[in-house]
């Protein structure tokens, strides 16, 4: 019973640690509103070609941090074993939710890539490997970020298929690439349009 009360407490955590909207933190901390420069996002993307590189890598940590650190406290706990194997997608699921849905900013927030990649490190690490590789080669060859993000959102629930992962990872998988796509559809116009912001 008390695992469950842990489990229970760790996810509504993860919901609101996702909710911390680090990007918009760390422009203020340097007189900025985020959300009224570059593409109005507070993710890290935004926050590198408004604040530069070095402050971009540290919001991507931060953010991909919210989903790794309650995920390895159901980890390191054992709840995923005590409780329900499927607390550990739960959690992941938390925690993009509150990146993308934030309680802070009106349910309102980032597009949920860095926060997502930090679930599927700790849930998919070899999944998440290949997500990155394919965001690393549409990005060389195009400099676009939300191309890379979005097709790397994509690649993955297919990877993780071929590589035979759980329903509950996989299935996670797909809802975090269709929620990723639907925070970027302002940049599937613009990349349509021809006008997308590069990094």
């Amino acid at each position: 019973m008390i695992d469950m009360v842990y489990g229970a407490l760790i996810v509504v955590g993860a919901y609101l640690l996702g909710s911390l909207p680090s990007g918009l933190v760390i422009a203020r901390a340097r007189g900025i509103d985020i959300r009224q420069a570059g593409s109005g996002n507070i993710g890290a993307t935004n926050v590198s070609r408004t604040l530069g590189k070095r402050l971009g890598a540290i919001v991507l940590v931060l953010d991909a941090l919210k989903a790794i650190v309650p995920l390895g406290l159901v980890m390191v706990l054992g709840l995923h074993e005590t409780v329900d194997p499927f607390l550990l997608t739960l959690t992941g699921a938390a925690a993009i939710a509150g990146h993308c849905f934030s309680i802070w900013l009106r349910f309102q927030g980032g597009k949920g890539v860095a926060t997502s990649l930090g679930a599927f490190v700790i849930l998919a690490p070899f999944g998440a490997l290949i997500a990155v590789g394919v965001f690393a080669v549409l990005y060389g060859a195009f400099r676009v970020a939300s191309l890379g993000s979005m097709l790397a959102a994509v690649a993955l629930p297919i990877a993780l298929l071929l590589l035979g992962s759980g329903d509950a990872v996989v299935t996670l998988a797909l809802a975090a690439a269709v929620l990723i796509l639907f925070t970027h559809r302002q940049n599937l116009r613009r990349l349509v349009g021809g006008k997308e912001l590069k990094v």
